[in-house]
């Protein structure tokens, strides 16, 4: 089945080391959006970058460097995205957040069809 609406994109940039109640903000951001039903939520590790502070995160070879830019992509309606924006405000100290009108292209598998 294939159904086509608009939504909004939300991205969220910090760095690996950041934390919310002591747990990596990542999964913690994850987690919120779990809670709140989010339609998708993706996190994505960084090679190299810099935000608000301009101090740069970057991914070492080093097992021990655990500062690599982290970007959350979230999709969902624009009601979904402003529930969880004030969350969002207590969780993250440091970064940048961007939203965006998109068009989604969803595909899912007919109920009917399925063996």
């Amino acid at each position: 089945m294939k159904e086509e609406f608009k939504a909004q994109m939300l991205r969220i940039h910090f760095g690996e080391a950041d934390k919310w109640q002591g747990r990596p903000l990542h999964e913690a951001i994850f987690a919120k959006c779990q809670e709140l039903g989010i339609a998708g939520v993706t996190i994505y590790r960084g090679i190299e970058g810099y935000g608000t502070s301009t101090r740069i995160h970057y991914a070492s070879r080093w097992a021990l460097s655990k500062d690599a830019p982290m970007m959350v992509s979230i999709v969902d309606t624009e009601e979904q995205i402003r529930t969880l924006i004030p969350y969002l405000d207590e969780m993250v100290h440091e970064g940048l957040m961007a939203t965006s009108p998109v068009e989604v292209i969803r595909y899912s598998r007919d109920p009917a069809a399925a063996v």
